[in-house]
């Protein structure tokens, strides 16, 4: 696998969840603030002494986003041995789910919510682990909130998560696939360590539908490109060697003549 590969792929799932940020600050967002009343008002009044809770409720979440990437990954390379066209198949589930994940952020359908509600099963067997760690007023309560808060259900979450599989299945294994979704959760760092003013700010400028659509549009966008572009390197590709193989023909006539 080629490191142009590799590196594709994590930006790709870096920009899901930068571009999916505007989805985050909806849903996470409260989350966040609701941990944040439960801290001390010299800690929440104090951006610098904020800032290390936050950071650590993050961390958490992000670690689970990776595990998961792992389990997915482990998934996804058991089945790579007897799918006849794994490459193939990669392609189009990683360029499907973002043009999904575009429409689901312009909200102009509800494409990933069929995966939230099966998330939401799984999610009724986990939230109350999370309650053993209330009142979060130290910073392993924070990281342990947030590992339970990443098997939170979301669609942006499933979209990076069908990335990681996608790449397990191009025969990037477990690793790829958790390097993946740790991307991932670092696109979505930069919105949901926003505290204070900032924090407000984000929060009603996404709320506008033109923000959340061009958002749909970039990730739409992506997508297509996901999948046009191998195809197109593909074409170019036999092409190239078509033309190869005509000039070593003309060559080899010309030398018998």
């Amino acid at each position: 696998m080629s490191n142009l590969m590799v590196f594709t792929g994590v930006v790709s799932a870096f920009l899901t969840g930068l571009l999916g940020s505007v989805h985050c600050i909806g849903m996470c967002g409260g989350i966040v603030g609701t941990l944040t009343m439960q801290l001390l008002p010299e800690i929440r009044q104090s951006p610098l002494r904020l800032f290390p809770y936050l950071l650590t409720y993050n961390l958490g979440r992000i670690a689970s986003y990776t595990f998961a990437g792992l389990l997915v990954g482990g998934l996804g390379s058991s089945f790579t041995a007897v799918l006849p066209e794994p490459h193939k198949l990669s392609i189009y589930i990683s360029g499907g789910f973002m043009i999904a994940l575009g429409i689901y952020l312009g909200s102009w359908w509800s494409t990933l919510d069929w995966l939230e509600r099966l998330g939401a099963k799984l999610w009724r067997r986990i939230e109350p682990l999370g309650r053993r760690f209330f009142p979060v007023d130290k910073h392993w309560k924070m990281l342990g909130v947030g590992a339970i808060w990443g098997w939170l259900p979301c669609g942006l979450v499933y979209t990076a998560l069908a990335l990681a599989l996608s790449a397990s299945l191009d025969q990037g294994g477990p690793t790829r696939a958790a390097l993946l979704m740790f991307a991932f959760g670092l696109g979505t760092l930069p919105t949901l360590l926003a505290t204070g003013s900032a924090a407000y700010w984000l929060a009603k400028f996404t709320r506008h539908l033109w923000v959340r659509r061009a958002a749909g549009i970039l990730a739409i966008g992506f997508g297509l490109y996901l999948i046009v572009i191998p195809h197109a390197d593909h074409a170019q590709h036999h092409h190239d060697l078509s033309q190869a193989h005509e000039e070593m023909d003309h060559s080899a006539h010309h030398n018998m003549h």
